[in-house]
């Protein structure tokens, strides 16, 4: 079964395939430009997303924050500082292998990683941030991938999530749950009553 969610607008989409293995794509976001043009960017999350990070997504969706700007321009240094500003401050570590751009959390359980040969093949609309937490981004308990266009506001969110829950903030607090987004049990996100079905002014 799938279950489709058509902003008003049309231009953004969101496809939840249920009954989805772990690690195969269960939600697909896409914007577009209008509501007969190509995608403008597209993001994906694998069946063993934990709740709380769908939530966020789809909280920052319903809010409008900027995913409906037409954004211009391939990744560049400005976009990629913006959207990992919450890892920096958490203290995740930073590493570059090649192609590969990544951020990685103290204990290496969870990460974003920035492919920079998709980042300039930008038309392509290739997977070129991935958001991970598990073994590694080879090998994830579940990831989130995003296309060049997506906006840094949302990677941001995305971003803050992940380094809120398993970053060097919640050390004191031990480690069952500093892993808890790692191996929490896949749900959908509740519905929120009443909230409008345009963006929020």
């Amino acid at each position: 079964m799938t279950t489709h969610a058509i902003h008003e607008s049309q231009t953004l989409r969101i496809e939840r395939v249920h009954d989805t293995p772990a690690h195969e794509t269960a939600w697909t976001v896409a914007a577009y430009e209008t509501p007969v043009s190509d995608r403008m960017w597209v993001l994906t999350a694998t069946g063993a997303t934990p709740a709380p990070v769908l939530q966020d997504l789809l909280i920052h969706l319903a809010d409008g924050d900027g995913w409906d700007t037409v954004i211009g321009a391939p990744v560049d240094e400005k976009m990629v500082t913006s959207a990992t500003q919450p890892l920096s401050d958490a203290g995740w570590k930073h590493t570059v292998d090649g192609r590969w751009i990544r951020w990685t959390s103290p204990d290496g359980d969870a990460g974003v990683q920035l492919d920079a040969f998709a980042a300039q093949h930008a038309s392509q609309n290739l997977a070129t941030w991935t958001i991970w937490a598990g073994p590694g981004p080879d090998r994830p308990t579940w990831a989130i991938t995003a296309s060049p266009y997506t906006p840094s506001s949302l990677l941001a969110g995305l971003s803050g999530s992940l380094a809120h829950e398993t970053g060097t903030r919640q050390a004191q607090l031990g480690r069952e749950h500093r892993t808890r987004l790692a191996t929490s049990a896949p749900a959908a996100p509740a519905v929120t009553a009443g909230r409008p079905a345009g963006r929020s002014r």
